[in-house]
């Protein structure tokens, strides 16, 4: 059957007008006919017999009968047809190109939502099996050092018992040139290794990125089966899924990255937990062993000058009681004395030296009293020299840190003094490390005074004239009000045979619940840079906690002031013995709660504290900012310098080291002391 319509393009639109136009110049009469003679135009007379063919691409589809002339009409419909042919091409080219989007838009879609590589190689097999006569295919990828080949799917046998390998015979030829390949007789192929199943196939490596991932092949039975369309079809194919097993491989990849990063995360946590361990520790040791030695020299240096003095003001006041004594019998046996006496007496005011004398030696008798008070107290807070337990009275330590707090106690113009109320019960000796409980009550007590020298200061602003007004929402101080009494409030109990409680509570602003679950974390603070540190805390968790074997818990409320409460147990080392044995037959099991409930008093207990790496972050930036304090231009400054600012801070600079090391050493060396 012809391929294209000589009656159509007769039929067409304008062409019967046109056709009668040309015999009209002509002046010849022609004929049109099939090739079966089926007459389709006549036009004038006919009186000549040529006939002349209408071809396309050799095919004869009809004829022109007529004079000479009538060729050129015969060369006119021949190229008119063949244009017919040409369009007729296309439009089943464009058809078939469509079918070809469509059929790949549709398995692209399929590919884009599988995440998984063998779920892929499975699909666009069963696509291509029902595309392509194939008995058998397979696809391969490359290993990641490219020594061999993983096959994520197949069907059918395209080998018996070998596997392909790179390099080696078609499929690895192919992958290793990079070149896709259409074998029609694989067993005369001098690449043959193992391909003994197939008589054909097709090969065509798998793209992605301007690397090759592995290889896609087909094969069947019968010989010459594949054209160059298939060829062009599977590495269409081919394409496409390389393109889906590269993101398959970029997920599982960053699957794998993100379980390595979780477990990263995890060691990287145990690693801060550890860390703030070691800080603490090192903090402690560091400002100890440091307040240890400057008091004892101090303590030492003042001790034998003011004993000295202190022994021989006794002396002092009976001689100058003596010579008083004798002074006044002279007067009295000498009641007139010599002029030139008179006006010495005059000069120096004999009367009022003996009536002030005796109350100036009182005095230096109550100062030197004070002054070796103060030094006992130092002695006893830093306890240097006691590095064991030792059974101490409790109420010693606390005494003497407010003795060494007293400056801090008295009033001033900012404020009235802090009164201290003591509620101590009758308590038995306790086994523990004095200087590390010491430090505990002067880091409570220092916080307390703190607190209440900023309600204070609150309160001063507000009751000044001066003041800006205040929101219509707060209440308004009366500046006629008497000035609140800061109290601290400090009682001792004996809860039980085993242990003993400290309670310091004071009457200041209070915090709220979410500060008081942070005040244990280490450099977690609410003053001001530069004011504080945020270690009293984690120190003294770190002391009572973890040292001890205590408990230390908390209430506050904003406005209701602030109480702590310090647990210790009687005997430590029987306290320790004894967790131990429990820790041995039980199962461990973890004693932190992520968020502690009050107890029916109130109380929030302490929490090992755990700095995230977004807050270490902050402490670094905080403890950068204290050193600009120092040095405003400490970000243009060169490594040298700020070593020379952070020598001038020793436990800074300490810390910072140990901080570093963590980061820097894969198994850094845990700090003991």
């Amino acid at each position: 059957m012809p391929t294209v319509s000589l009656r159509k393009i007769l039929n067409k639109k304008e062409f019967p007008s046109l056709l009668h136009n040309l015999v009209y110049q002509f002046n010849i009469a022609i004929d049109i006919e099939l090739v079966d003679g089926t007459k389709l135009i006549s036009i004038g007379e006919q009186t000549a017999e040529n006939r002349y063919p209408i071809e396309v691409s050799g095919e004869i589809i009809g004829w022109v009968v007529g004079g000479e002339q009538a060729t050129l009409l015969a060369t006119l419909l021949s190229f008119l047809a063949k244009q017919e042919a040409e369009k007729k091409v296309l439009a089943k080219e464009l058809l078939e190109r469509y079918q070809e989007i469509d059929l790949f838009d549709d398995i692209s879609t399929q590919l884009a939502t599988s995440l998984d590589t063998r779920q892929i190689g499975q699909l666009v097999l069963q696509e291509l099996s029902q595309l392509i006569e194939s008995s058998a295919g397979m696809i391969l990828l490359l290993s990641p050092d490219a020594t061999a080949f993983e096959i994520i799917a197949e069907f059918g046998v395209f080998f018996d018992h070998s596997q392909p390998e790179p390099g080696k015979g078609i499929i690895g030829n192919v992958v290793q040139f990079n070149r896709a390949e259409l074998v029609n007789d694989v067993q005369a192929d001098p690449r043959l290794d193992g391909q003994k199943n197939v008589s054909a196939m097709i090969c065509v490596p798998l793209r992605a990125k301007g690397r090759v991932l592995g290889a896609i092949a087909i094969g069947t039975s019968k010989t010459d089966s594949y054209r160059a369309e298939h060829l062009k079809l599977v590495s269409i194919f081919a394409s496409q899924t390389a393109i889906a097993i590269d993101k398959a491989l970029l997920y599982e990849q960053s699957t794998e990255a993100a379980v390595q990063a979780k477990a990263q995360t995890q060691k990287l946590q145990q690693a801060l937990h550890e860390l703030q361990l070691a800080q603490t520790q090192l903090i402690q040791s560091e400002k100890m062993s440091s307040l240890g030695q400057l008091i004892a020299g101090v303590a030492h240096e003042i001790n034998n000058p003011v004993n000295f003095i202190y022994g021989n003001l006794k002396y002092v006041a009976e001689y100058a009681q003596d010579l008083l004594h004798l002074l006044a019998k002279y007067q009295k046996f000498l009641p007139v004395a010599p002029p030139e006496l008179e006006s010495e007496l005059d000069n120096i005011d004999l009367e009022f030296i003996m009536q002030d004398l005796p109350k100036l030696l009182d005095s230096m008798k109550l100062g030197t009293s004070r002054i070796v008070e103060i030094v006992q107290s130092l002695k006893n807070f830093s306890r240097h020299d006691e590095a064991e337990m030792k059974a101490v009275n409790i109420h010693d330590g606390i005494d003497g840190t407010l003795m060494i707090l007293h400056h801090r106690l008295k009033a001033d113009v900012r404020r009235p003094a802090i009164e201290i109320i003591k509620d101590y019960a009758k308590l038995p000796f306790i086994e523990c490390y004095p200087g590390q409980l010491n430090q505990v009550f002067m880091n409570i007590l220092a916080n307390a005074i703190d607190a209440l020298e900023e309600s204070m200061e609150n309160w001063a602003v507000k009751s000044s004239p001066q003041s800006p007004i205040p929101n219509p929402q707060s209440p308004i101080p009366n500046p006629q009000s008497p000035i609140p009494n800061p109290q601290i409030t400090i009682r001792t109990k004996a809860l039980d045979k085993e242990w003993i409680v400290v309670r310091i509570a004071d009457n200041g602003p209070g915090m709220k619940e979410e500060v008081i679950r942070r005040i244990y974390d280490p450099f977690f603070t609410t003053k001001d840079i530069g004011k504080g540190t945020g270690l009293g805390m984690a120190i003294s968790y770190q002391i009572v906690v973890d040292r001890h074997g205590g408990m230390l818990k908390c209430r506050s409320k904003p406005g209701e002031g602030t109480e702590f409460w310090i647990q210790i147990p009687i005997n430590c080392l029987l306290s320790d013995a004894t967790e131990e044995q429990n820790s041995t037959s039980a199962s461990p099991t973890p004693t932190t709660e992520l968020s502690p409930t009050a107890d029916t008093d109130g109380f929030i207990p302490s929490t090992t504290p755990m700095l995230k790496p977004t807050d270490l972050l902050i402490r670094h930036t905080q403890l950068i900012q204290r050193l600009s304090q120092h040095n405003p231009d400490v970000e243009g400054t060169s490594p040298d310098e700020i070593y020379q600012m952070f020598q001038r801070q020793p436990i800074s600079l300490k810390l910072y080291a140990t901080l570093l090391s963590w980061f820097c050493c894969s198994n850094p060396t845990q700090i003991r002391h």
